[in-house]
């Protein structure tokens, strides 16, 4: 009897061992450095910047073909948005399925993060398999 739960102990640690660099690598690579950021917000407001005096160096009509065109791409997008036409039908079928395979990983790839929902949906899943289940269904859907 001792022996077997000798043999549960030592499984479950190896399992943890397995799980928990990969964790910590995940969570180090996430890591950014302040740098980067303000570098993409100056490229992202240099970009708008240009894109806005191109907008006002074009003639009357050219500004209102323009916005014509964007309001019935606009209008196009939420047809297809409230149709359910979405492109992401497939992925999120794919997350679905992973999500009863794997709750946790799951929520990881929908967020493309570990942040708080990843954490509180791996210990649904660690002390109540269902329940992590389900939470992550919501997350996704």
């Amino acid at each position: 009897m001792k022996r077997n739960q000798l043999k549960s102990i030592v499984l479950g640690l190896m399992a943890i061992l397995l799980f928990v660099p990969a964790t910590f690598a995940i969570t180090l690579d996430n890591v950014v450095p302040d740098e980067q950021p303000a570098t993409t917000v100056t490229t992202d407001q240099a970009a708008a910047d240009n894109a806005l005096s191109e907008f006002k160096s074009l003639s009357k009509q050219d500004k209102k073909e323009r916005l014509a065109d964007a309001k019935k791409q606009m209008k196009q997008y939420k047809k297809d948005k409230k149709a359910g036409n979405a492109d992401t039908s497939e992925n999120t079928l794919l997350l679905v399925i992973l999500a009863i395979l794997l709750p946790p990983l799951a929520v990881y790839l929908h967020e493309n993060a570990i942040n708080g929902k990843f954490w509180l949906d791996l210990l649904l899943t660690l002390f109540f398999f269902l329940p992590g289940i389900i939470y992550a269904l919501i997350v996704i859907l």
